[in-house]
């Protein structure tokens, strides 16, 4: 039976990550997950130990959707709500490969929505002030006041802009216009979570520890921060002027 839940992972080069954060999602007691690998042609062999578990006694559970190559975060996780909608799951996901997003901290973002009635709600780093772990103090100051800045240019009530870590009752997804999100690293996230205030839905930070990762590469990039910086000036024009399709009642 499918569960009302499904948790979108991208994966480029994660054979060290994969099995054990799909055994790891799939396995909690609280709630049964359900999961999505959007796979970008990893050379390294990933989406073959996605199609083996596939074939195991999670089959059914879990599913792949492969890609020609290395598109983009944002169009991975386009391409996974997409899925996830015409699925006719309640409650979407965004979750890293690595471990750097705990699983255990799953049922407390989907209870921020189908408990409490929040339209999404996103694992935040910097609501109860820093909560990372291992990772360069640079590229902690580089963040947090990167979603300052985002904070302050877009007027997002939100501590945690650029986090990767969230969940969306699906009719969020069904209501933005998600062929119309422009950008794929870092500020699609922050475009996501703008758009889904600007469509009139409620946000709840949930306050999580990010962990850097122990395995495998970071696909991290100067660029990808300067998306963000950069993109967030566009969005704020756009909340001017750009007309938003809005929850309905």
């Amino acid at each position: 039976m499918q569960s009302d839940s499904l948790v979108i992972i991208p994966t480029y080069n994660e054979k060290e990550n994969i099995e054990n954060i799909i055994n790891a999602v799939t396995s909690l007691p609280e709630h049964d997950f359900d999961v999505l690998v959007i796979e970008d042609g990893s050379p390294d062999g990933t989406a073959q130990i996605v199609r083996r578990i596939m074939e195991g006694p999670l089959k059914g559970r879990v599913h792949m959707i492969e890609r020609s190559g290395k598109l983009g975060l944002g169009t991975a996780y386009i391409t996974g709500f997409k899925w996830a909608v015409e699925q006719n799951y309640d409650y979407i996901f965004e979750m890293d490969a690595d471990f750097s997003h705990a699983p255990a901290d799953l049922p407390r973002l989907l209870s921020a929505c189908k408990d409490e009635g929040y339209d999404m709600s996103v694992g935040s780093r910097y609501i109860t002030g820093v909560n990372v772990v291992n990772w360069p103090m640079g590229r902690v100051l580089m963040s947090y006041f990167a979603s300052k800045y985002v904070r302050f240019v877009t007027g997002l009530d939100i501590h945690d802009t650029t986090a990767g870590f969230a969940c969306y009752r699906r009719q969020v997804l069904e209501t933005i216009d998600l062929d119309a999100i422009r950008f794929k690293g870092y500020a699609f996230q922050i475009e996501m979570k703008f758009t889904t205030h600007k469509c009139g839905f409620r946000i709840k930070e949930v306050p999580v520890i990010f962990i850097n990762r122990e395995l495998g590469t970071s696909k991290m990039s100067g660029g990808i921060f300067s998306e963000a910086l950069f993109g967030v000036m566009r969005l704020r024009w756009d909340g001017w002027f750009k007309k938003y399709p809005q929850k309905s009642k």
